[in-house]
């Protein structure tokens, strides 16, 4: 005769169950312990990976102005460290370094935000799916691609109009870092604008107002916080470009806002001592770190300047 199997009791059962689900508490409480450990050290790395280059700059930079006085770097107007009669005047590579952004943002502004403008209020989900990759490609081109075009392709086109426009100049390096940021302007900005609720569009549309009014004064205003980090980050973009720059604008740094003038900037001055002829330690060598430190100054002064004006936007 069969006998029936032993049933485990209900108050096994339920205690095996309760060590299960201990266990996993405990497996699922160190997985997360690990997981915010492993968060925690990236961001304090990053953190340390800054502090190290402010540190840099800093001693550097300190340094420098042990052996040139602060009121001639900012009050001089000619920078010569290279040559016998030495100038530290910083203006000319500001003044280059502005002139080539400002070119570029006139640029990149217009045609990055009509082309956000575009992809979020009209374009068809197929097309935008089409259109949007094809206009971010630009931004995956390499920067020295777009001297050499600025160089050998734009700066002869614009010669054909644009009297005494020189063989480097400031407006060709512009224009075309003005068409490497379009990417950045209208992919952040369509993001803005695609994130507002559909609802605000539709009330406009009940009240009558046609979708050109209804972008420019419901949409624009309504997406501005994202459109102004979309600016600022192009800016910082364009002031910290270096290859087109370096290529296409020239080395001499003058003191104009000519486009047509060659100029050089911040970045192509970096570059172009950092080449390996100025010997380390010397006042010529530190003049690239004082360059950085002023570059690192404004580019965090107009990024604090950005998001602030965002958040004042978001809370209004």
């Amino acid at each position: 005769m069969l006998t029936p199997s032993p049933q485990p009791s209900p108050r096994s059962s339920g205690k095996d169950r309760g060590l299960a689900d201990l266990s996993g508490a405990r497996a699922s409480g160190w997985s997360e312990r690990l997981i915010e450990v492993v968060l925690w050290t990236c961001g304090a790395l990053s953190i340390l990976v800054t502090l190290g280059i402010l540190y840099v700059l800093a001693v550097q930079t300190f340094a420098f102005f042990s052996e040139v006085s602060i009121l001639d770097y900012v009050g001089d107007t000619q920078w010569t460290p290279l040559f016998a009669d030495s100038r530290f005047g910083v203006w000319p590579l500001v003044s280059g370094t502005m002139l080539t952004t400002t070119i570029a943002i006139a640029v990149a502004l217009p045609f990055g935000l009509l082309a956000a403008i575009y992809l979020s209020e009209f374009a068809t989900d197929r097309t935008r799916s089409i259109f949007k990759p094809m206009l971010e490609i630009l931004a995956g081109v390499p920067t020295i691609v777009y001297g050499y075009f600025a160089l050998a392709t734009v700066t002869p086109v614009l010669q054909l109009f644009v009297p005494g426009l020189q063989g480097f100049n400031a407006l060709s390096a512009g224009l075309v870092m003005g068409i490497m940021i379009i990417p950045m302007i209208s992919s952040l900005s369509e993001d803005a604008l695609s994130s507002l609720p559909d609802q605000l569009r539709e009330s406009a549309y009940v009240l009558g107002i046609n979708p050109v009014k209804t972008i420019l004064f419901i949409s624009l205003p309504a997406a501005r916080s994202g459109i102004v980090a979309a600016v600022t980050l192009a800016i910082s973009r364009a002031i910290g470009e270096t290859m087109i720059v370096a290529v296409a604008a020239g080395q001499m740094a003058n003191l104009t806002m000519d486009p047509r003038d060659s100029v050089q900037t911040m970045t192509a001055y970096i570059v172009q001592v950092s080449m390996g002829d100025v010997p380390t330690g010397t006042i010529e060598y530190r003049t690239i770190f004082v360059v950085g430190a002023t570059l690192f100054a404004m580019t965090f002064t107009m990024n604090l300047i950005g998001q602030r004006f965002a958040r004042k936007v978001r809370h209004q």
